[in-house]
C-alpha cells in the first residue's frame, strides 16, 4: 500500500461521529489520505500507510469534522468588522462596500483576504465562497485575492460581483426621497462600469482553467437579479452552463428587495424567482443568498426546479433583513447551506455560530413542535456547501474518495463534558475555542491553532500600517451616509407601510 512518491497523511486513533443524527454515537477509526484524497477509514488501517515520508496526526481524545464550508462570504470588508452596530441593510452598504470607497492598494487587498481566510481556518472553514467587489475592477487585484488562498491554504469559490443597473434605480422610493444634489452618495453592492466587460475578462482568463495551486475555482456573481438586465441575467444562465459554473446571487435579503419585486416584476407576478426562470437562471448550479422574503408559490418553484438557497442569519438579524423560512426549505426538501456573510455585519466568520442561530432562530420560527436541528444545520454547513459549490461529489464527507479537508476538535474542553450527543454539542456548545488542526486536501494548514503557512505576527503588522487610510476613508463613509440618513429613513418609512404579502420579522405581527 506504501507509495514514496506520493504524500501520505493519516489520522491516527481520532472519534468519527458514526451516522446521520443528533444521537449518532462516536467510533474510534484511522483515517488515510493519499495525495489530498481520503483513501481509507477505519478502524487500525494506518498501519498499512506508515512510511518514514508519512505525516502522522495522533487524534485521541480528538473528533474528526468534515471542512466547513462558507458558502456566502465577501472578503472585502475584512477590515470593518466591529465598525458598527445594527443598521438597516440598504444603509449599512452605504458605509461598508466598495462602491462607497475610493479605490484600495493592492497591499490592502491581500491583507485582508489573508485576514479573512485566517479566521475562517481557525474555526474550521476549509472552503468559502468569496463574493468580492472591486470598485474598479483591477486585474492585479483578482490576482492578489487568489494568490492569498493559495498561500494560506484555504479553499476558494471565487465570484467577483458584477450589476449593469445602478443601485439607486433599484431600492424603492430613493430616487423620490434622495435630492438630486445627493443621489451620487447612494450606492449599492455592486455598482456598473460601462467602460469594462467583466464577464468577457473572466471568461478570457479565468473560466474553465485552474489556478496554478488548485485550491480556487470560479462562480459568476451577479449581486441581485434586480440589479441585473434581461440580458445580463440570461448571459449569466449562458456561461454557467457553458463552463459548469456555480452562481451566487442575493435575493429577498429584505422587505425593500421583495417591494422591488412586487413593484416592477409584475409581468412575472411580482415574483423575481418567476422571471430568473423565464431567464434560464435557476436549477441546480444557482444560489440565493438570504432567501427571507420569498412567497409560498416562490418556495415550491425553488424546490420544483433544484435551485439552492444560501442561509446567512448572523448578517440578517445585525441588518434587521429578517429571519429566513428555514423550516419551510426543510418540508420541501430544498437544499440549502449556511454562509457567515460581510465581516462587518457578522463580525465573525464563524460556522458554529451560523449552526446555532440557524438550529434556534428555526424553533422560534413555529408554535409547533420542528423536527430535530442539529443534524439538519451540521449536514448544511458542509454536505450542503458542497452542492452549492457542485463540489457534492468529492466534497463535505469523511468517505473514502472524497477531498481531505477536516478539523480535528478537541473533545476534553469544557464544551464537550460530558459527551451527550457529539452532533447537538458542535451544534449548541462548541464555539470554536476546541478546533486544535485544520487540514486542506491533506495539508496541516492550522496546528495548535496557528497557520502553517504564514507568519502571523508579520500580517499584523502589516495591518496596522493600511488601517489608518481605511478608517480615514470609512470615516468619510459615514459622514455622507449621515447626510442622507433623513431621506433613507423617509424612504425605510414607506417600505414598510407596503405590503408584500408575507412578514419575515419577528415583531409580534
Amino acid at each position: 500500500m506504501t507509495d514514496t512518491a506520493s504524500t501520505v497523511l493519516i489520522v491516527k486513533n481520532a472519534n468519527f461521529i458514526d451516522g446521520e443524527s443528533e444521537d449518532a454515537r462516536l467510533v474510534v477509526q484511522d483515517l488515510v489520505v493519499r495525495d489530498g484524497v481520503i483513501v481509507e477509514r477505519g478502524a487500525g488501517v494506518a498501519a498499512g500507510y506508515h512510511t518514514p515520508e508519512a505525516t502522522v496526526l495522533d487524534g485521541t481524545d480528538q473528533l474528526v469534522v468534515p471542512g466547513f464550508v462558507n458558502a456566502h462570504y465577501h472578503s472585502h470588508d475584512v477590515l470593518a468588522k466591529g465598525t458598527m452596530e445594527e443598521e438597516v441593510l440598504e444603509w449599512w452598504a452605504l458605509l461598508a462596500l466598495p462602491p462607497s470607497f475610493p479605490p484600495r492598494s493592492e497591499a490592502e487587498i491581500r491583507i485582508r483576504t489573508l485576514l479573512g481566510a485566517l479566521e475562517c481556518l481557525r474555526g474550521g472553514i476549509t472552503t468559502v465562497q468569496d463574493m468580492v467587489t472591486f470598485a474598479p475592477f483591477d486585474e492585479a487585484q483578482l490576482d492578489a485575492v487568489v494568490e492569498a488562498y493559495e498561500t494560506i491554504g484555504l479553499r476558494a469559490v471565487v465570484g467577483p460581483q458584477y450589476a449593469d443597473k445602478a443601485g439607486i434605480g433599484t431600492r424603492p422610493f430613493w430616487e423620490e426621497t434622495i435630492p438630486a444634489e445627493h443621489r451620487s452618495k447612494a450606492k449599492s453592492f455592486a455598482e456598473p462600469d460601462p467602460d469594462f466587460d467583466l464577464l468577457d475578462y473572466l471568461e478570457k482568463n479565468h473560466f474553465g482553467r485552474k489556478t496554478d495551486g488548485g485550491l480556487v475555482s470560479w462562480a459568476l456573481a451577479p449581486t441581485a437579479p434586480e440589479a441585473c438586465s434581461d440580458e445580463l441575467i440570461a448571459r449569466t444562465a449562458e456561461l454557467s452552463n457553458r463552463y459548469e459554473l456555480p452562481v451566487f446571487t442575493h435575493i429577498y435579503e429584505s422587505k425593500s428587495m421583495a417591494l422591488e419585486a412586487r413593484t416592477h416584476y409584475q409581468d412575472y407576478g411580482g415574483s423575481l424567482i418567476t422571471w430568473m426562470k423565464s431567464m434560464g437562471l435557476t436549477g441546480p448550479r444557482v444560489n440565493l443568498a438570504h432567501s427571507i422574503w420569498l412567497l409560498d408559490k416562490e418556495l415550491d418553484m425553488l424546490a420544483e426546479t433544484d435551485t439552492r438557497v444560501v442561509l446567512n442569519l448572523l448578517s440578517n438579524l445585525k441588518l434587521k433583513s429578517g429571519v429566513p423560512p428555514t423550516s419551510a426549505y426543510q418540508r420541501r426538501g430544498i437544499s440549502y447551506a449556511l454562509g457567515c456573510d460581510n465581516p462587518s455585519c457578522s463580525d465573525s466568520q464563524n460556522m458554529f455560530q451560523a449552526m446555532k442561530l440557524t438550529a434556534t432562530l428555526n424553533a422560534i420560527s413555529s408554535r409547533d413542535p420542528l423536527p430535530p436541528q442539529a443534524w439538519a444545520v451540521l449536514e448544511a454547513a458542509t454536505a450542503g456547501g458542497a452542492r452549492a459549490i457542485g463540489r457534492a461529489a468529492d466534497l463535505g464527507k469523511l468517505d473514502p474518495g472524497f477531498v481531505g479537508d477536516f478539523s480535528l476538535i478537541d473533545l476534553t474542553d469544557p464544551s464537550w463534558l460530558p459527551l451527550n450527543s457529539a452532533v447537538r454539542q458542535l451544534v449548541y456548545a462548541e464555539s470554536g475555542r476546541g478546533v486544535r488542526k485544520v487540514v486542506v486536501g491533506g495539508d496541516v494548514v492550522i496546528s495548535d491553532g496557528r497557520s502553517t503557512k504564514i507568519d502571523e505576527a508579520a500580517l499584523r503588522g502589516e495591518l496596522l500600517e493600511i488601517m489608518p487610510r481605511f478608517l480615514d476613508d470609512f470615516g468619510a463613509a459615514r459622514g455622507r451616509v449621515e447626510v442622507l440618513r433623513p431621506y433613507l429613513q423617509e424612504a425605510h418609512r414607506k417600505v414598510w407601510a407596503c405590503d408584500v404579502g408575507v412578514n419575515r420579522m419577528l415583531n409580534g405581527a
